[in-house]
């Protein structure tokens, strides 16, 4: 079982103008595979960072994006891959709120990733796994997201971008509208009586 996504869209609406990025989402044994097939700008360059190890800002670099959330609690993974192997994990807690885990089982943005990447002259693959642990309580939404460029060309795109009629002038790009995220039923990937496993990373965080 897989569910497929495909990011044809900037954040406000308008067709991408290159070979859209697409996401998968496969069972694992101990959380999801996330699976990114992605056109490989090069633009910014790569991270001074070792690939595969988290980067902090990562998000100022070309990079394909999960976010998984509750919206009962607000709680939220946010997933952030780049094509030259580094990666950023963040667990935040209402909009744009990271919680600093560091007390209990890593610092936030040093959480470990099982990420692997194929890159091509004009095309990358990554491959993640997200453990379970990660995902917070009750996961029910999902979007996704790609950047790359720099200045001026500078792309943000989106799986739900944001609705044209709520659009405003001068609106900059910005991930974390939560309120234009779609359902995720984990059970469609999982099966019928799949119940998410407790996390241990989650579960320190009050609701």
């Amino acid at each position: 079982m897989k569910m497929e996504f495909t990011i044809k869209h900037t954040w406000d609406g308008l067709p991408v103008s290159h070979e859209p990025v697409t996401i998968v989402l496969k069972s694992d044994n101990a959380g999801l595979l996330m699976e990114v097939t992605a056109p490989f700008i090069n633009d910014p360059p790569a991270p001074l960072g070792e690939p595969g190890k988290p980067f902090s800002r990562l998000w100022d670099y070309e990079v394909v994006e999960a976010f998984f959330l509750s919206d009962r609690t607000e709680h939220y993974l946010e997933v952030e891959l780049c094509p030259h192997g580094q990666h950023l994990v963040l667990l935040l807690s209402g909009k744009r709120r990271v919680w600093e885990v560091s007390g209990q089982v890593h610092s936030n943005e040093e959480l470990p990733l099982e990420f692997e990447v194929t890159r091509m002259k004009t095309k990358w693959e990554g491959k993640a796994h997200l453990p379970w642990s990660y995902f917070p309580p009750s996961t029910n939404k999902f979007n996704a997201f790609a950047i790359h460029g720099s200045g001026e060309d500078r792309k943000y795109e989106a799986l739900y971008p944001v609705p044209q009629h709520e659009l405003q002038e001068g609106q900059k790009p910005d991930f974390h509208r939560l309120e234009f995220f779609k359902d995720l039923n984990l059970k469609e990937l999982m099966g019928e009586d799949w119940k998410q496993p407790e996390s241990d990373i989650w579960k320190f965080l009050p609701n």
